[in-house]
C-alpha cells in the first residue's frame, strides 16, 4: 500500500514534535519529564478571561454557522484597526484570516511555487518553512544570520550569492524574515529592515514577514513592522492570534497584503479564492478574537503581565546558560525563545540531534535540536515555565554537558 502515496508525503514532518513519542514513553515509564520544546503560552499563562467570555457569548448566540470565507467581517475590521499602530491604512480587502499562520504559508507556497522554484530563508529558520515550500516542489535557498555579530543577518555574503546567480534569482518567488525572530529572540532594528527590503527591491523578490510575536518584546527593544520601511515593494505580514493572544489552540492568523501593485493585487485574489475553497474558519473564535483586539484596555492589561513574566523567564534561564563552559548564548529581546550553541569540539555528541535525544534520555529534559533550524550545533529552549521550572531543567542539562565533555 505504501505506493499510494505522493513523494511529496515525504516531506511533512515537523522536527519540534519528533521527540514526544520518546517523551510520552519515558513519562509512562515513571521519569519526569520537562517539556522546553514547543512554545505553547497557553499551557503557561491561562488564555484572559475576557477572551474566553468572548468565545462562550459566541457560541450562546448561535455563531456556529459558516462565516464569511475570507474572514468574520468583524475580525478583518479589528485587524485593520490594530495596524495603524504602524501607520498602516488598511482596507478589509488587504486581509485574509487563515487557519494559523499555517495555513497562510500552505496559501503562499500553493500561490507562488512551481517546480524548481526557490524560497529565500534566513537560517536559522523556523521548521515548518521548509516543508510548506517543499511540498509544493520549491526548493529552499538559504542565507546566513551571524551569531557572533547578534544574529545579524550577512546582507553582504546575501547580495553576492544573488548576483553570482544572475538571471536564475528570478526563480526566488520570496524571502522570508521572521520577526521577532523564532528561534533566536532577536528583533531587528529598522535599518536592518530597511537593507533586507533594498537586496529585495533589487532583485525582484516579495518580501514576506512572520510577525506572530510582535508584541512580545522586552529588554528595552522597539518593534519595526516590515509594513513600515517596505514602501512599493510587495510584501506580505503574517500574524495571529497564537502568541500575543494567547490562544494558540484557537488556530486563527491572517495575512496583510497592502501593496497597490499587480504582484500584491493578484495575490489578494488568489488567497480570496483559496479562501472560497476552504468554506470557513472557526467562527466562535474569530468573534472571540476580534473582541481580543478590540478591547484594547484588557489586552494591555493581558500582555504586559505576560511579556514581564516571558522577560524574567528568559533573563533567568539566559543566566543560567550561562554557566555552562560548553555553550554559547545570545540575550533574546523578543518571542520566549532561547537558541544556545554547543562548543562541539569539547563534548561528545555527533551533533544536536544526538544531544537533544539523549539529554531527554538521560536528563528527562525534552528540547529542540538547531539541525531543525539550520543551525546544526544549537538547540532551543522554549523558556515559557515558571523560574523553578526552568532553573531544574537548566541545571539538568548543564550537568549534563559537563558529564559528556572530552576529557
Amino acid at each position: 500500500m505504501t505506493g499510494i502515496f505522493s513523494k511529496k508525503s515525504v516531506y511533512a514532518q515537523n522536527q519540534i514534535l519528533e521527540l514526544d513519542p520518546l517523551a510520552e514513553k519515558l513519562s509512562r515509564n515513571g521519569k519526569k519529564v520537562v517539556k522546553l520544546n514547543r512554545g505553547d503560552p497557553p499551557k503557561f499563562f491561562p488564555t484572559p478571561k475576557y477572551i474566553i467570555d468572548a468565545y462562550v457569548k459566541a457560541l450562546r448566540s448561535g455563531a456556529t454557522y459558516y462565516s464569511r470565507a475570507q474572514g468574520l467581517p468583524e475580525l478583518v475590521e479589528a485587524v485593520v484597526a490594530r495596524y495603524k499602530r504602524y501607520s498602516m491604512d488598511l482596507d478589509k480587502d488587504d486581509v485574509i484570516v487563515t487557519a494559523g499562520v499555517s495555513e497562510a504559508l500552505l496559501f503562499i507556497n500553493n500561490a507562488l511555487m512551481n517546480k524548481g522554484d526557490k524560497g529565500l530563508l534566513l537560517a536559522p529558520y523556523y521548521p515548518q518553512y521548509i516543508p510548506r515550500l517543499m511540498i509544493e516542489g520549491g526548493v529552499p535557498l538559504v542565507g546566513n544570520m551571524i551569531m557572533e555579530r547578534d544574529w545579524e543577518v550577512d546582507t553582504d555574503s546575501l547580495s553576492r550569492k544573488l548576483k553570482k546567480m544572475g538571471h536564475g534569482r528570478q526563480r526566488i518567488k520570496y524571502m522570508m524574515i521572521t520577526n521577532p525572530h523564532n528561534p533566536t529572540g532577536k528583533v531587528f532594528e529598522r535599518n536592518a529592515l530597511e537593507d533586507l527590503v533594498e537586496i529585495a527591491n533589487d532583485n525582484g523578490i516579495l518580501l514576506i514577514s512572520d510577525e506572530i510575536y510582535d508584541e512580545i518584546v522586552y529588554n528595552g527593544k522597539k518593534f519595526t513592522s516590515l509594513g513600515q520601511v517596505a514602501g512599493d515593494v510587495p510584501h506580505i505580514i503574517l500574524n495571529g492570534s497564537s502568541k500575543n493572544f494567547d490562544s494558540t489552540g484557537f488556530r486563527i492568523g491572517f495575512m496583510v497584503i497592502p501593496g497597490e501593485d499587480k504582484v500584491s493585487q493578484s495575490l489578494r485574489e488568489k488567497f480570496s479564492q483559496y479562501a472560497l475553497v476552504r468554506l470557513s474558519l472557526n467562527t466562535p473564535s474569530q468573534f472571540a478574537v476580534a473582541e481580543a483586539m478590540k478591547n484594547k484596555k484588557e489586552h494591555e492589561k493581558a500582555i504586559s503581565q505576560m511579556v514581564s513574566a516571558i522577560s524574567k523567564r528568559v533573563n533567568f534561564a539566559v543566566e543560567k546558560l550561562r554557566e555552562n563552559p560548553y555553550i554559547t548564548v545570545t540575550q533574546p529581546n523578543g518571542a520566549f525563545y532561547i537558541f544556545p550553541k554547543l562548543d562541539m569540539k569539547s563534548l561528545k555528541f555527533k551533533g544536536s540531534k544526538d544531544f537533544v535525544t539523549r539529554a531527554l534520555m538521560e536528563t528527562g529534559v525534552q528540547l529542540t535540536g538547531g539541525y531543525s533550524f539550520g543551525s546544526p550545533d544549537n538547540f532551543r529552549i522554549a523558556a515559557l515555565p515558571p523560574v523553578e521550572t526552568l532553573e531544574y531543567a537548566i541545571d539538568k542539562v548543564n550537568e549534563f554537558c559537563i558529564k559528556n565533555a572530552k576529557k
